[in-house]
């Protein structure tokens, strides 16, 4: 049900409405020199720039229908009521992560936050080729921090279930990616959009049944392992970058789900970044190098995330899982080693299933990657993608026996290679 009293904001409106909130008082300025621009390139919201005499600030505010589609497909406006309170848990479990908060209001659901200059979102500058230092270890904590904070590794199990409880209600947001993401691409729905030239590879995936039954298990993961609080839409379009700077925005889609979710949603964009370059260099083989620096970001995005889910396994283990009594207090610490490889073993076999999904319905469904999008000679687009979908392919059948990073690489650097259309 939308408000009855919901107005979405215009540039010009704006002002009107939220100029006497003490917080843009302080910190734009006085409504009279505020000058606003709607900014909004996503698929699901209103974003405007909020500029004054002393600063600047972010709007977002949600609208009752997918920006992308129209009035057709309705949304709830309490989205970003789950957006705000994934941000502030984010925040708390890893501190300066994400975007400082500086208002919310659940009717008219608008966040407001902190401005973040001279900040790009990471998927253009991938695009563009340029290199961003510590990307890879700053990803790889955010993802550990988070996934294990808001587990029952680490949270009081009432708090856990609190939450659990409270994120279960972001219903319609799920439905989309159960939908969208687990089985659109593999049969002909109704929203798919493909370049054309994939109609072999799109043939092959939907006709291959051990693929399908694999899809709907990791389906029923997503569905069924309440883990931990997940951003729930993590790729290289909700990272924002600077050059000393790194910060993970637009956690709406958050929802309980296995801890490899958002570490194999992740690490799918940059490997689709890593297929997609040579349709933005100049000269064949000029982005080679940056490809190379592409797989390293991943493979670090992984090493740092066991790394740092390792210290916290040692040091944070405060929950009702693996609890100590059972282990360090008994002078067992190698059965809690044991327990901890083969905790993330599995955490690593979901996330390649993840993976290979992530990247099929970037290409196949209905919301695509601009990495992709944005090479302009479509028969270029459509051998990176097939190459794309043919690791996503991979990924899925092979993700019980790729045991490491540089398998994975290997197997990228590989499919790069070949001709799949």
């Amino acid at each position: 049900m939308i408000p009855s009293d919901y107005r979405a904001l215009t540039p010009e409106t704006l002002p009107t409405r939220l100029g006497g909130l003490d917080v843009l008082l302080d910190r734009v300025g006085p409504a009279d020199s505020w000058q606003v621009e709607e900014v909004g390139d996503g698929n699901l919201n209103l974003v405007f720039i909020l500029r004054g005499r002393l600063g600047a600030a972010i709007v977002k505010q949600a609208l009752p229908y997918v920006r992308l589609v129209g009035e057709s497909w309705p949304l709830p406006l309490k989205r970003s009521f789950f957006e705000y309170n994934a941000l502030i848990r984010q925040e708390a479990r890893d501190p300066g992560s994400v975007p400082e908060i500086w208002y919310f209001d659940e009717t008219q659901a608008i966040v407001v936050m902190e401005f973040l200059t001279p900040h790009i979102i990471l998927r253009h500058g991938l695009i563009q080729g340029k290199r961003y230092e510590n990307l890879g270890e700053r990803l790889g904590e955010f993802c550990a921090r988070t996934l294990f904070r808001g587990s029952d590794l680490s949270m009081k199990t009432a708090d856990k279930k609190a939450d659990l409880a409270l994120f279960a209600g972001n219903v319609e947001l799920c439905d989309i990616t159960e939908n969208l993401v687990f089985s659109d691409p593999y049969f002909n729905a109704s929203l798919n959009r493909h370049t054309p030239g994939l109609e072999g590879a799109i043939a092959r995936i939907q006709g291959d049944m051990t693929l399908k039954v694999a899809a709907q298990h990791l389906k029923m993961a997503f569905t069924s392992q309440a883990e931990t609080m997940l951003h729930g839409d993590l790729h290289t379009g909700s990272i924002m970058v600077s050059d000393d700077d790194i910060r993970v925005i637009d956690p709406e889609f958050a929802t309980y789900g296995p801890i490899g979710f958002d570490v194999g949603m992740l690490i799918s964009n940059f490997l689709m970044a890593f297929m997609a370059q040579p349709g933005h260099e100049t000269t064949p083989g000029a982005r080679a190098v940056y490809q190379d620096w592409l797989l390293a970001v991943t493979e670090t995005i992984w090493t740092m995330f066991e790394a740092e889910f390792t210290r916290l396994w040692r040091e944070e283990r405060s929950g009702i899982l693996y609890q100590a009594t059972l282990y360090e207090d008994q002078g067992h610490s190698l059965a809690s080693e044991i327990a901890r490889t083969e905790r993330l073993g599995a955490i690593w076999r979901d996330a390649l299933g993840f993976c290979g999904v992530e990247i099929h319905r970037r290409v196949l469904g209905l919301a695509h990657n601009a990495d992709f999008e944005r090479i302009s000679d479509e028969p270029t687009r459509a051998a990176c993608e097939t190459r794309a979908l043919a690791l996503g392919t991979a990924l899925i059948h092979g993700r019980n026996g790729l045991t490491g990073t540089p398998a994975v690489l290997d197997l990228a650097r590989r499919i790069a290679q070949e001709n799949h259309l």
